[in-house]
């Protein structure tokens, strides 16, 4: 039996029928990272907590949900190329993701040039579609121990040479550029990996055609459509939400905070994720405080992204750890 799946990296025409089961998983994929990129807007615009999209759960969520979409790459690449490389429609649907990704690119360059989105999902999804067609015809037992390597990677390859601008995308340098969408090479590349390596045990399993006769009911129309469309649903929703949220905020404008509220609130977000209330509340007083003797405050809210900014805030995060350690009831023990 044939089935017929569409994908952000590639238009699949492997049989008449198509892997209704798929298109939704994608469909699904896509609504969740609408509802993240809603939430991020919300944070954008002062109506949610600075710093909430980037820490805990929703750190958690973004990263199920990009896992999942690059997943179903991997398996939309063994459904179109597995027993030949179409190289026309191949490189027609390239095409346009890089495009998109570009796009993408210029507007956030425009919007946000301090944090612009130099490789972001799109960007990781035109790359991992070409490396990808190295590993269709290999094992995929092989294909999926490489996977896992690649996402290990950052764990253990990390180094000052890819600290290098021109080298940022690989994601082996030794601090996290400012970027709202980063999406580098190591690890998310596994992610692809995985979804070549599993689509191979079930194409060998015949469970895309065992897949293809499920008929969904009617609820599942709306994710199939989405998940058909993933490419322009994905450059079309953020535009609307950020629009709609920019239009609420024209008549309802959120409360304004000063840069030193915000900071504080978006250090005690990421400190909680590891310490404490009482002593987060007191260590972010502490790298507030210095933070401001010598304007280094003005340079991160300045997009400064230089080596010694960096040693800078890490020797203050030292200080004001040892120093509230210090000032906590038995040493700050939990």
């Amino acid at each position: 039996m044939a089935t017929t799946m569409h994908s952000t990296s590639e238009d699949v025409q492997v049989s008449p029928r198509r892997v209704a089961v798929i298109d939704i998983a994608r469909g699904i994929a896509l609504v969740a990272m609408a509802i993240y990129h809603f939430t991020w807007d919300l944070e954008f615009f002062g109506y949610a907590d600075p710093g909430m999209t980037a820490y805990g759960n929703w750190r958690l969520f973004a990263r199920c949900i990009a896992s999942s979409f690059l997943f179903l790459v991997g398996v939309s690449l063994v459904l179109a190329h597995a027993k030949g490389i179409r190289w026309p429609g191949f490189w027609r649907r390239l095409a346009m993701v890089v495009a998109a990704a570009l796009a993408i690119t210029a507007a956030t360059w425009v919007a946000t040039p301090d944090s612009f989105i130099f490789f972001g999902i799109l960007h990781q999804i035109a790359l991992a579609s070409v490396l990808g067609l190295a590993f269709l015809r290999l094992p995929p037992l092989l294909t999926l121990a490489v996977a896992a390597l690649v996402i290990a990677a950052p764990n253990y390859l990390r180094a000052d040479l890819f600290n290098h601008p021109a080298l940022l995308w690989i994601g082996l340098s030794t601090f996290n550029p400012r970027s709202n969408d980063f999406v580098p090479l190591f690890p998310w590349f596994g992610a692809v990996l995985a979804g070549i390596g599993a689509a191979g045990l079930a194409s060998r399993a015949d469970l895309f055609g065992k897949l293809a006769q499920l008929q969904p009911g009617r609820w599942s129309r709306p994710v199939g459509f989405f998940g058909r469309h993933s490419l322009a649903f994905y450059l079309i929703h953020q535009p609307v939400l950020i629009s709609l949220v920019w239009a609420y905020a024209q008549i309802f404008p959120a409360t304004i905070e000063t840069r030193e509220t915000g900071f504080l609130r978006s250090c005690q977000v990421s400190c909680e994720q590891s310490r404490d209330t009482d002593f987060c509340s007191r260590y972010c007083v502490c790298m507030l405080d210095d933070l401001q003797k010598d304007n280094s405050l003005d340079r991160i809210y300045a997009g400064d992204k230089s080596t010694d900014l960096r040693a800078h805030i890490g020797d203050t995060a030292q200080m004001c750890t040892a120093r509230t350690d210090g000032e906590m009831p038995m040493g700050g023990a939990q």
